[in-house]
């Protein structure tokens, strides 16, 4: 695993780098539950769409590429579309449109005319795998902060996702709930908030490893 098919997790994050599919992103990262289940469909599209794409790769020309990329990225977003339909009924009430639209999120078809149809079947696999994670983990990042502050809950539809009630997975939370946090602009100023704790963590990074670079060469200088 090197680091061009780990990028997707922190240093080209779809989401927070990229700023690629941030409609549903901002639309439905209202609570843990709806952020989790768009999350894996995308994930799952991604991963399925690559390894595909991979697979018919050297029996594309430049005339039929994008229409076929397009055909597969669809069909699975159909079938993720209708296993959220059939199995979670509620859920896709509540996020059906935006799973449908991820076969315009231009994270996928970027994946797959930048990387997919260039490269092997592992290699594509793992990326596609890698960048719908980096997505998801966004999205449950967004869910936690929004549905922790906005509404002083956590995981309060879960049980529409996994069974059960929903007092199995509850947890109140002692704050006073945010509503603005729940709306559009709060979820701009949570993605905000996000892209700069991720890059005051990267210049951190940066400024150690600088240190640590320059520390050996400042050492043999005062020996000279």
């Amino acid at each position: 695993m090197n680091n061009n098919t780990l990028q997707g997790l922190w240093s080209n994050n779809p989401a927070l780098v990229q700023l690629l599919g941030l409609c549903p992103l901002l639309a439905v990262s209202n609570t843990v539950a709806n952020s989790l289940v768009l999350g894996i469909v995308t994930l799952l599209v991604l991963t399925g769409s690559n390894l595909i794409i991979s697979l018919i790769r050297h029996k594309l020309d430049d005339s039929t590429r994008l229409p076929a990329q397009i055909m597969i990225i669809a069909t699975f977003v159909t079938i993720g579309d209708l296993l959220v339909q059939t199995f979670m009924f509620d859920i896709h009430q509540r996020i059906g449109l935006f799973i449908a639209l991820i076969v315009t999120n231009c994270t996928i078809l970027g994946r797959a005319e930048g990387f997919a149809r260039r490269n092997g079947i592992g290699a594509a696999v793992m990326d596609g795998f890698t960048m719908g994670l980096g997505f998801l983990l966004a999205l449950l990042a967004m869910g936690v902060v929004r549905e922790a502050i906005g509404s002083g809950t956590l995981f309060s539809q879960m049980h529409l996702v996994f069974g059960g009630s929903e007092s199995l997975y509850l947890i109140r939370l002692p704050n006073e709930p945010f509503l603005l946090i729940v709306l559009p602009p709060g979820a701009f100023f949570v993605l905000g908030c996000l892209i700069a704790l991720k890059n005051m963590i990267d210049q951190r990074y940066a400024r150690q490893q600088s240190t640590t670079t320059s520390s050996p060469r400042q050492t043999l200088s005062d020996e000279l």
